[in-house]
């Protein structure tokens, strides 16, 4: 029997062909675009310490052009209170890395060809298609949660990205600034910003119609003085929803990635969850002594994941509604909440650690 087939050749699907080869276990990738679209992605990625590790693993880091993020600043417009987390306190070279994806998926790619991995490019498959007669497992790394199969919550957001230019430089310090319009996130990229704006969906085209000028001031208020934008690029704009799988395996199936849970952008949560399934379920399927696909070792995945998935999920969740609403005893908790975590290290440290390295807190 075949071992695993993986549909999807985005990062996810790479990252986890390289994660099994390291595991000794075979698997080919079937990918619906052709290979080059797959390479032109144009988004910013924003990748915690714990995922620079499994990066580092499976050999392709060194091959990433990334800007360190040192401090992540946080703090809510119109009320008192903020919280600096910083690399140093942590004794981390850096607390996270903002990259192009076109760069991560590139040395994936490159490492796939290395190796002599399968990349079947501009072939779909769907469930039940003979293409996957005969493989052990198929692990599903690629497109949206099927809703059918999923608890879904619409935001009533979209996410409107694009790089910025500021009148001084970033430092290493990325800001995420809650507003009760949504979150501002900016991350430090190259000698620029790459910005994250959370509008309502309902104003998302007023928005996108704007000119730079009208646009940048825009950016101006709803993040504070604390940066002067002086340019900006084109801009683009995604909608914002929860997507999840509540129990991502099947018989002899897997969903990792998107195809598994698909989240708010707040806090960087999605790609860097991700890479910590595919690294565990390339650990539990390495232990496997002899069906790649038995219920009860995807099952032990499951449950091994179980605490990080429903963490992530929930920690995304409470940031968008604890800084949602401008009622004034809300605020003034929240001020408290910002203030108590910076004066008190060891909450501050934890939930760096946690942002970090997911539920399971690696050193």
């Amino acid at each position: 029997m075949k071992q695993v087939a993986i549909v999807g050749g985005g990062p996810t699907g790479m990252a986890l062909a390289l994660a099994l080869k390291q595991q000794g276990i075979g698997s080919e990738i079937f990918e619906a675009r052709p290979r080059i679209t797959v390479k032109n992605d144009a988004r910013i990625l924003a990748l915690s310490h714990g995922a620079r590790q499994i990066l580092e693993w499976l050999g392709v880091w060194s091959q990433i052009a990334a800007t360190p993020i040192q401090i992540i600043h946080v703090s809510h417009r119109g009320g008192l209170g903020r919280t600096r987390m910083q690399a140093v306190d942590l004794k981390v070279p850096a607390l996270g890395y903002v990259l192009a994806a076109s760069d991560l998926i590139a040395a994936l790619d490159a490492a796939l060809q290395r190796e002599g991995i399968a990349y079947h490019e501009q072939q779909k498959v769907c469930a039940g298609d003979t293409a996957l007669a005969g493989y052990a497992l198929t692990a599903w790394a690629e497109g949206a949660v099927d809703v059918e199969a999923a608890t879904t919550r619409d935001y009533g957001q979209h996410a409107v990205l694009c790089t910025v230019s500021t009148a001084n430089p970033h430092q290493g310090i990325a800001w995420e600034r809650f507003t009760s319009d949504g979150p501002v996130a900016l991350l430090p990229l190259g000698k620029e910003y790459a910005v994250v704006l959370t509008v309502a969906s309902s104003e998302v085209d007023a928005v996108l119609a704007h000119d730079d000028k009208h646009f940048l001031h825009v950016l101006q208020q709803r993040f504070g003085e604390r940066h002067r934008f002086t340019a900006a690029t084109a801009r683009v704009a995604y909608p914002l929803g929860l997507r999840w799988r509540q129990q991502p395996v099947g018989e002899r199936q897997v969903w990792l990635g998107n195809a598994a849970q698909t989240l708010h952008p707040v806090a960087g949560q999605g790609f860097n969850l991700a890479l910590r399934d595919l690294w565990e379920l390339a650990q539990g399927l390495g232990s496997a002594t002899d069906d790649l696909g038995a219920p009860g070792l995807l099952t032990r995945y499951a449950q091994g994941r179980q605490r990080d998935r429903r963490g992530a999920i929930t920690f995304t969740n409470i940031l968008i509604d604890a800084f949602a609403s401008d009622f004034p005893p809300l605020k003034h908790a929240r001020g408290v909440g910002l203030l108590a975590l910076d004066l008190l290290p060891p909450l501050r440290d934890f939930v760096s650690r946690r942002m970090m390295f997911g539920a399971r807190v690696w050193p």
